[in-house]
């Protein structure tokens, strides 16, 4: 349930309209989420009373990295502990890297320049993090302020369905307590939405009506969208990612290999690895990733292995976070030996054993390969993906140097679908992109690498709604909005 007056509800659509349309990539919004902000335990910043504390919200250019302001919450008199009503609607894009920045103050005066007010703490963080945390809810510490604790900030993410529909309510009260010392009470109503996972979210202050025990607050209109509640049963996106260790790669040690160490620059294969990662880490929420690599020999004895853990622990091939994959990508480059063949089929079996146990919706793979392309067992690949396809799974393909690609966009399978000894897969689930087509001239890689990622990652939703309905599985139906007795409900066209 989301109560807002229709002025801050003007506003918060002209400012989403920021996000409305990219001119880079001419991308329409696929989603809009509304942010709610809390925080906890403040600073105080105020000598006779507590802080009266507001949130600014400002998001980051791709290209340009520079910060712009987003949006302001309502002050809130007196508290350490706001509930901000006010939210931020914002547009979703799951295949872009959105940086968020939530800046607090403590507002002294009626002045919009916010040098005027004490700062209070901020956070960084992306869209991703919060829509990725569980049910939607992502509590991290403030920081900014050199030797203090500045509390905790609490952000909500819920989507906003299409509905445009919007009910009108009224409240009023009879014979409330008396709780001034000289005259009636001054009562206004504060409602909270309820959410699936036990809390509540703050969705509408009325207006204050001063000094009476039976107050009539105003009527005011709700879009019937916010009325119901968000479905939280999440799925858990787990990401696994294979580095070809083929000779073909050419010598570590060498600069034209693509594998080279270079001390003052990421080579090919860290560069796409980040890209992809930095994004899809969001969405799993252990930052826990198991990395291997193919087409190496490997020590003590020299035995060639097609899916081995890059940090060497066959136990547990997990890194900690995309730096953790790349800690172990280099160490591995400094203990194995480059040889061949260029097998895909046992990394694509290896994450295809995992997806097989958990069918149900609750949990989806995606492989990461990155390959120089060269690819020895054609036929099994296809076999291997053929029967991925039955499961929740995804496979992306970067290709790195300047061979042909051919077998890779016949893998990817856009223009004719792939399939294995008569079996035609039941649906699409790889994509391929070469990583030369998005090196940049001008050496700007920032804005190359969003481009890359959000190619390789556009297809991702659709493969998971492909196979979410090919089982059948749905989410959870939003309960009926709540109409109150005796009141209509509204339709705007």
């Amino acid at each position: 349930m989301e109560m807002m007056e229709g002025d801050v509800m003007d506003k918060l659509e002209d400012m989403s309209s920021v996000y409305d349309f990219d001119p880079i990539t001419g991308n329409i919004p696929a989603t809009k989420v509304e942010i709610t902000v809390s925080c906890r335990n403040l600073l105080d910043k105020d000598t006779f009373s507590k802080s009266d504390p507001l949130c600014v919200l400002y998001t980051q250019g791709v290209e340009t990295k520079q910060w712009r302001e987003f949006g302001r919450t309502e002050v809130i008199d007196n508290t350490l502990n706001p509930d901000f009503v006010r939210k931020y609607i914002l547009d979703y894009f799951f295949e872009e890297k959105q940086s968020l920045r939530f800046d607090l103050y403590d507002v002294d005066s009626k002045s919009p320049d916010l040098s005027k007010h004490d700062f209070l703490g901020q956070m960084f963080c992306t869209l991703g993090e919060i829509v990725g945390s569980p049910a939607s809810r992502l509590e991290k510490p403030l920081g900014g302020i050199p030797g203090k604790k500045c509390g905790t900030i609490v952000l909500s993410a819920e989507e906003l369905s299409n509905c445009r529909d919007s009910a009108t309510m009224q409240f009023c009260a009879n014979k409330l307590d008396k709780k001034d010392f000289f005259g009636k009470s001054d009562p206004f109503m504060v409602f909270y939405r309820s959410n699936e996972d036990g809390t509540f979210t703050i969705c509408h202050k009325t207006e204050v009506v001063k000094n009476t025990l039976n107050p009539v607050w105003q009527p005011f209109t709700i879009p019937v969208r916010a009325l119901c509640n968000g479905d939280y049963d999440r799925t858990q996106i787990n990401f696994t990612v294979a580095i070809d260790f083929t000779a073909s790669n050419g010598n570590p040690s060498q600069s034209t290999s693509l594998h080279y160490m270079n001390p003052y620059q990421l080579n090919a294969y860290a560069m796409a690895l980040k890209a992809v990662g930095e994004i899809i880490q969001d969405y799993d929420s252990d930052k826990m990733f198991p990395a291997l690599g193919f087409g190496a020999k490997l020590p003590p004895d020299g035995r060639v292995s097609h899916e081995f853990p890059l940090n060497g622990n066959i136990e547990n091939p997990y890194c900690n976070g995309i730096e953790g994959i790349l800690e172990a990508y280099h160490q591995s480059l400094r203990t194995v030996q480059l040889y061949g063949p260029t097998n895909f089929a046992p990394v694509v079996n290896h994450v295809a054993r995992y997806a097989a146990a958990v069918q149900d919706g609750s949990q989806y793979f995606v492989l990461l390969i990155i390959t120089d392309g060269v690819i020895s067992d054609m036929a099994q690949t296809k076999e291997a993906i053929v029967n991925g396809a039955k499961l929740p799974m995804s496979i992306i393909i970067v290709g790195v140097g300047q061979a042909e690609f051919d077998a890779m966009v016949e893998l990817d399978g856009d223009d004719i679908r792939i399939s294995s000894r008569g079996k035609l897969a039941e649906r699409d689930i790889v994509q391929f992109v070469p990583f030369r087509d998005y090196m940049d001239r001008t050496g700007n890689h920032v804005l190359s690498m969003a481009r890359l990622a959000k190619d390789v990652l556009a297809e991702i939703p659709d493969q998971f709604i492909s196979y979410m309905k090919s089982r059948g599985i749905k989410p959870n139906p939003a309960p009926p909005p709540y109409t109150p007795p005796g009141h209509t409900h509204h339709t705007q066209i």
